[in-house]
């Protein structure tokens, strides 16, 4: 599994952008589809909320990939 490491700037990013601003989702629909497919876990639980406000401290795993958010 591939690890990496982003910076929030400000308080949260949402989890769509995230996956957009990664590349693992080329747009807000197909980060949208992958949530409503339970293809996200974030702190190792199925993430359901399209829009989840995630914060420094915690991880995100999609299709291979572990993000670990920091501030």
């Amino acid at each position: 599994m591939a690890a990496h490491e982003f910076v929030v700037s400000g308080e949260y990013i949402q989890l769509d952008q995230l996956l957009k601003v990664l590349g693992l989702c080329a747009s807000g629909g197909a980060a949208h589809a992958a949530v409503e497919a339970g293809l996200i876990r974030v702190d190792g639980v199925v993430e359901t909320r399209k829009r989840a406000k995630l914060r420094p401290g915690q991880q995100v795993a999609f299709a291979g990939t572990q993000i670990m958010l920091r501030a």
